[in-house]
């Protein structure tokens, strides 16, 4: 089968033709892939910055963002059979640790992270598990959704979060609303009677932020943190979610910030620098946030199936995967840039 692979650090991606996967334990599942995701942290692995903690052998097929139609199942899989439209949560998971039992999946002790540490979602076929294939509406096309399997897990998971603390009156900044902000903004608007600020450099994203809900739109140009401030009465919300964490993000997140406030990291890329007395003298929550879990895929998939979430999407044959690549490492990707083998 056709598949898109690393072949070496700050080398562009190669497509070659490798083994198509096959099932060889009794929850494995083949997936035959409808859609997968580009994402930011493909760019950060070419970079190498993901190098040294997956300790993955090159080459290896990327792609961690991936949904599509079964194709195979092990003889114990019970939860999908052949043909069924599903979405691929990105943990392949064990099951029997501490925090899989618990319901915590994303911190499973012996997991393993196609498109990471393993063979990804680039490609024609996919191999998982029964534990990571979440069945969708059939309304639902997996092209339309791929990118809801990581992004959107991600996006979903900080605002669920985000959401046990916020009630009606409070307000909760957006930093970024490219391809998580405009994510995480529908699952605010559909969990929390919060008003909901979005902040970002691009004046076409916080337009699209405002189309799907957002009650304010700041363009980022130097007085965004005073504009924020003077929209909450000068006491700064209650949450901030940033989806950027870098280029400034983190300093501008916390000084919009109210006391007692929980400041929400998702993006990264720079250090959160802040005084010790400030985060006690303010009693300020700094709280990161990793990748969803089964459980917050599959009610994800419930407000998709809804009409509550939707993904902006631009989309790629396979072959034109470097142009993928390209336009999402150059700003030109609104929402999410999705292949389609």
């Amino acid at each position: 089968m056709r598949a898109v692979q690393v072949v070496g650090y700050h080398q562009p991606l190669r497509m070659t033709e490798v083994a198509e996967p096959e099932v060889t334990g009794p929850f494995d599942v083949v997936v035959k892939i409808g859609g997968a995701g580009v994402c930011r942290t493909d760019l950060h692995i070419l970079e190498g910055q993901w190098a040294e903690k997956s300790g993955v052998a090159l080459p290896y097929t990327i792609g961690h963002e991936n949904a599509g139609w079964v194709h195979a199942v092990g003889s114990a899989v019970t939860n999908v059979a052949e043909g069924d439209k599903v979405i691929v949560h990105p943990l392949i998971t064990c099951g029997l640790c501490r925090a899989c039992r618990s319901g915590d999946d994303v911190h499973c002790s012996a997991s393993a992270f196609p498109g990471i540490d393993t063979a990804g979602g680039y490609a024609e076929y996919l191999k998982t598990s029964a534990r990571s294939v979440v069945k969708i509406d059939d309304a639902l096309e997996p092209s339309d959704v791929a990118a809801l399997a990581d992004a959107g897990l991600t996006a979903y998971h900080a605002a669920a979060k985000a959401a046990r603390r916020l009630r009606p009156g409070d307000r909760c900044v957006v930093i970024g609303a490219g391809g998580l902000g405009h994510i995480g903004v529908q699952v605010l608007k559909a969990l929390t009677a919060a008003e909901v600020v979005v902040v970002d450099r691009n004046p076409d994203a916080v337009k699209l932020a405002s189309a799907i809900g957002a009650d304010h739109g700041v363009v980022a140009d130097g007085s965004h943190v005073a504009r924020v401030l003077d929209l909450t009465g000068g006491d700064g919300a209650e949450t901030v979610i940033d989806f950027v964490g870098e280029g400034g993000a983190t300093k501008d997140g916390v000084a919009m910030l109210r006391r007692a406030g929980d400041y929400h990291v998702v993006g990264y890329g720079e250090n959160i620098d802040v005084p010790t007395i400030d985060i006690i003298s303010t009693e300020i929550n700094l709280i990161g946030n990793l990748v969803g879990s089964y459980t917050d895929l599959c009610e994800l998939m419930v407000l998709a199936a809804q009409g509550k979430v939707t993904l902006h999407t631009q989309k790629y044959p396979l072959d034109r995967f470097q142009d993928a690549i390209d336009d999402l490492d150059s700003g030109r990707v609104r929402g999410r840039a999705i292949l389609t083998p």
